[in-house]
């Protein structure tokens, strides 16, 4: 009885390095193969793992994928780069820098066309990817509140709609612009996406000057 217990902290760091593995594996087979000649069989020999322990972990293909995605899209960092516009550039731009490698597009857009018929899927992205990164949003208002920059909301499910509609709005202006249309997400257009998030189609306010608040001398 005392020997097992040796031997499950030894193997935690073992299975962790699987999981590395694998989903690295996941990401490369998916560039180089594509979904529909993706298996779980590739993977196994790519990673240098037992098919098994694939199955133990991953009941499939499409699971597989969305947890090899979620890794990527776990890298992303909420910057405190002292404003709210500028924490919003900072974070867009490595949505959009990660959406432009290879394994995340592939493998995103494959489990996003599979979950159109697959419930159960839909669900994993959803808690998987989409959750965690609304996360982030819930931070950056919450530092902007703190800051003054934005007005604090006391209704909680008002907040959770903001919440909601300032993610979709984000990620699908990138996903679309990055994904769709095959343009760039740089600088300027992640500039002018915040200017537009934050001030709306009207633009900011224009500043009334000596002249606009006196008159013409």
């Amino acid at each position: 009885m005392q020997s097992r217990t040796p031997a499950s902290r030894t193997g935690r760091p073992r299975s962790a390095a699987a999981d590395t593995a694998i989903l690295s594996a996941t990401r490369q087979a998916l560039v180089e193969l594509g979904w529909s000649k993706l298996t779980l069989g590739d993977v196994a020999t790519r990673a240098k793992v037992a098919k098994t322990t694939l199955y133990r972990r991953w009941s499939g293909k499409n699971e597989l994928v969305v947890d090899a995605v979620a890794e990527l899209f776990g890298e992303l960092e909420l910057p405190d780069r002292g404003s709210l516009a500028a924490d919003i550039e900072g974070v867009v731009l490595q949505f959009a820098a990660i959406l432009a490698r290879p394994e995340a597009r592939s493998g995103l857009m494959a489990v996003v066309a599979e979950s159109t018929r697959d419930d159960a899927l839909r669900e994993r992205i959803r808690s998987s990817i989409v959750d965690p990164q609304k996360d982030l949003v819930l931070e950056g208002r919450a530092r902007a509140q703190s800051r003054g920059e934005l007005p604090p909301e006391t209704d909680p499910a008002e907040a959770a709609r903001t919440i909601d509609l300032i993610f979709d709005v984000v990620a699908g202006a990138v996903v679309h612009r990055t994904l769709v249309s095959a343009e760039p997400a740089d600088e300027e257009w992640v500039g002018d996406l915040t200017r537009l998030l934050l001030h709306g189609l009207a633009g900011p306010p224009a500043e009334a000057g000596p002249s606009a608040a006196t008159g013409p001398s």
